[in-house]
């Protein structure tokens, strides 16, 4: 999981910034796109008519296409 992060504060003491291990950071970008993935199925799938597609070939077309 996600390890404590580091902040990075102005003179007011308030959260500017984030510093992540880039394992974690790369973690993130990982979860980001998966759920990219399940929301633009869901859009496909609402656009479809009604019919269906499996979520695996979704990512494979979706891969082809970038």
């Amino acid at each position: 999981m996600i390890a404590t992060p580091q902040y990075v504060t102005n003179n007011e003491g308030k959260k500017k910034s984030v510093i992540l291990p880039i394992k974690d950071y790369e973690y993130l970008l990982e979860k980001m796109e998966e759920l990219e993935d399940i929301i633009l199925y869901y859009e496909a799938k609402l656009e479809d008519d009604g019919e269906y597609i499996l979520f695996e070939d979704h990512l494979k077309n979706r891969k082809k296409n970038v």
